[in-house]
């Protein structure tokens, strides 16, 4: 089993604060895009909204959870160390599998994969953050 990414909070608090120093690095990610792209002044004001910064706080967030990949075998040992009720998306016919853990919120997302790991690291981390901390974090989008 292996692990990628750099946020795994063990508590909501350590997942907002975590979230908060997100603001800045996403504003200025979303401010260098639209400078790329050649907006004057005026349509990065009509353009970039608050909720394109959140957005893209949102996204750098998510791509940040850290993630385990493993075979079923894998995981299916790692759940019976865990006290989490797991989610699975994708087929039960292939052998690989990544996930994502909160436990403050007592749950683990998890996607099959065969070939594509890169693909479904990126699905599971979506999927992460809709379903463990899209909420929670609701109150610390500006």
């Amino acid at each position: 089993m292996e692990t990628d990414g750099l946020f795994a909070p063990e508590t909501a608090a350590e997942a907002n604060a975590q979230f908060e120093t997100l603001a800045p690095a996403a504003s200025e990610v979303v401010r260098a895009v639209a400078k790329e792209m050649g907006f004057d002044t005026g349509e990065y004001d009509d353009r970039v909204t608050g909720e394109v910064i959140e957005t893209a706080r949102e996204a750098l967030y998510a791509s940040l959870l850290e993630v385990r990949i493993g075979d079923r075998e894998e995981y299916y040992e790692w759940c019976d160390d865990h006290e989490c009720e797991p989610v699975e998306v994708g087929s039960q016919n292939v052998d690989r599998v990544v996930w994502h853990a909160a436990p403050f919120a007592e749950t683990a997302v998890a996607a099959t994969f065969q070939e594509e790991r890169e693909a479904a690291v990126a699905t599971l981390r979506r999927q992460a953050f809709g379903r463990l901390y899209a909420d929670m974090l609701e109150g610390q989008r500006d």
